[in-house]
């Protein structure tokens, strides 16, 4: 109560002298930077003692896979350094937006300062030189990295344990919302500029220069009000909570939509889990559908789905673009390594924090493990049983790529919406003079352009070009099915299926009635019995609801994957005893 008190009486308070200052129609205006945000209360920052697990990685290479940018742009890095938390405060200093609590906040994790990241942003964050494809002017922008969506920690009474290549808890709608509202206070509240622009130009900054200033920051809210209002009119992205987002829906909205045409934009309820990285180098085809074949097509389309820019519409730029081809490349064998499975490594279960591992349990796992999941998971890939040649497919030069099973969602009968949306999505292509075609069609063509065109501006042959797109086709397909893969680390990934629907192993292997219909997400705190996060309300945190007869949440179903006696739609195996599911899950620990 007294919180609440204080905060309307700072309101009251600047109202009074906003009115004396501007008069009563520009305080009329103002009155939304006084009414509840979105994303005003998430669950405050608790510091961790973070260990880091030997997943392969010497600490400088963590550092690169960290912060090298991709060429996707949030705004000019300046403004964010001097951008200030969208809070009202009457007295004392209002706290920088990039300060490491507030960050964190969001899901980002803690960084650092060093020699790749001299400012210390999070995780996930990095200093980018682009050229803007549009206007042809250069820029220092401040974008996001691969690690900003794969970097992962689960904590357990008060110790951190990063799991580096997974899946981040980081709500990046929330993110989106809270910049869109400080870049908005910076403009209208008074005496935020000022300060706005004093730690963006100097001291000595001449009107002129503040004035520059004033447009550029003004086109800038411009530009996202447009955006905005598009969202907000035809309902195109509901918040999805930590950890989730729909990739495909934003990669095509953006593409497609918003630097092509804005007739198609389409809903994308389709929200997936973050999803792990280590070993997905040797996968033959990625995305939770399956849908992507090349490396470096997947990575283009990645980057252009955070914002990379890429110019649609000008003919005499076509495909010009920010994306980063050298360090999307470097990222990538960073992530393979030199030999099969020797770059980024799947988590080990850390016993001295989480607890021991129970052997003879684990034993027992393992053989019901070959009998229920291995059909489709394969074996692990530390076992010779998965050099057999019937888990590989071919790539180009005599090069073999591990070959995922595609299970088709009849089968399967988790939640269809990313795989129906992605097969159902077609784009108007205007000045790229296909016509109306599906995105599969689309997609191939925009990244194969923004790809190729980098590659001629470094003059590759044919054999660099062959060995950068990682010796694989540029296939772009729409399956009706989700793709089942080796399940290494999967304990360190929660909550589980493609789109994060159930929060722990146990419930996994449980009976749909008794998997959570509701759950909390925003805390990290682990549960190593369950094997998953702690499930409990928590002040600031998303209520994650499921996808229930008579209470619909699109694209949350939790159902499918499911053991039970019987058959039907999303069964796969026959109903498993308390002692069955806990050997299991005991096996998982040691993948």
């Amino acid at each position: 109560m007294k919180m609440r008190t204080k905060r309307l009486v700072s309101v009251i308070a600047l109202s009074a002298g906003l009115e004396l200052m501007v008069g009563c129609q520009q305080v009329s205006q103002l009155k939304v930077l006084f009414t509840k945000r979105p994303s005003e209360d998430l669950p405050a920052y608790k510091p961790v003692d973070v260990r880091f697990l030997d997943q392969h990685w010497s600490g400088s290479q963590r550092q690169t896979f960290y912060h090298t940018p991709q060429g996707t742009e949030v705004m000019p890095y300046k403004w964010f350094l001097a951008l200030e938390q969208p809070g009202i405060k009457v007295f004392g200093t209002v706290p920088m937006f990039a300060e490491t609590s507030y960050m964190a906040r969001f899901g980002f994790l803690p960084n650092g300062v060093d020699a790749g990241n001299p400012d210390g942003l999070p995780v996930g964050f990095a200093k980018a030189s682009i050229v803007d494809p549009h206007t042809g002017v250069a820029l220092d922008v401040v974008g996001f990295t691969c690690a900003a969506c794969h970097t992962g920690q689960v904590e357990y009474r008060g110790k951190g344990v990063r799991i580096d290549g997974g899946s981040a808890a980081a709500d990046l709608s929330a993110f989106q919302n809270e910049v869109a509202y400080a870049v908005g206070f910076t403009d209208k509240i008074p005496f935020r500029f000022g300060r706005f622009a004093k730690r963006v130009l100097g001291e000595d900054a001449s009107s002129e220069e503040k004035k520059r200033l004033r447009e550029q920051l003004r086109a800038f809210i411009s530009a996202g009000q447009t955006e905005f209002k598009l969202d907000e009119d035809r309902k195109l992205y509901a918040s999805s909570g930590f950890g989730r987002t729909d990739a495909l829906g934003r990669i095509g909205n953006f593409v497609f939509g918003t630097e092509l045409d804005n007739v198609n934009l389409r809903v994308a309820n389709a929200p997936v889990k973050l999803p792990p990285l280590w070993y997905t180098s040797w996968f033959g085809w990625v995305q939770y559908n399956g849908s992507i074949q090349q490396p470096m097509s997947r990575n283009v389309g990645e980057s252009l789905g955070v914002r990379a820019r890429v110019n649609l519409t000008d003919r005499a730029k076509l495909f010009e673009s920010t994306v980063s081809v050298k360090d999307l490349w470097d990222i990538e064998e960073l992530l393979a390594g030199e030999k099969m499975f020797e770059g980024l490594k799947a988590p080990a279960w850390p016993e001295d924090v989480l607890g021991p591992i129970d052997r003879a349990k684990a034993a027992q796992g393992a053989s019901l493990y070959k009998q229920h999941c291995e059909q489709c998971h394969l074996p692990s890939v530390k076992s010779p049983d998965i050099q057999d040649a019937a888990y590989w497919e071919p790539g180009l030069a005599g090069r073999r790529f591990l070959k995922l099973k595609l299970i088709p969602l009849e089968e399967i009968g988790t939640d269809p919406r990313e795989a129906i949306d992605w097969a159902n999505r077609t784009a108007v292509t205007g000045a790229l003079g296909l016509g109306t075609v599906p995105a599969t069609v689309g997609l191939r063509l925009v990244t194969a352009k923004v790809r190729d065109l980098e590659y001629d501006k470094m003059n590759f042959s044919q054999e660099q070009r062959m060995e950068w797109n990682g010796y694989r086709e540029d296939g772009v397909t729409a399956p009706l099915a989700y793709r089942a893969r080796p399940l290494e680390g999967m304990w360190a990934t929660p909550p589980f299926l493609h789109n994060g629907s159930v929060p722990n192993l146990y419930e996994l292997l449980s009976p749909v009635e008794e998997r959570s219909k509701t759950f909390y997400r925003g805390s990290r705190e682990f549960d190593p019995k369950r094997v998953g996060y702690e499930q409990s309300k928590i002040d600031g945190g998303f209520l994650f609801s499921t996808d229930q007869p008579g209470d619909p949440h699109p694209g949350n179903s939790n159902a499918g994957h499911e053991f039970r006696n019987g058959s039907g739609k999303g069964v796969i195996g026959p109903q498993l005893t308390e002692a069955e599911r806990w050997a299991i899950i005991e096996y998982l620990k040691i993948l």
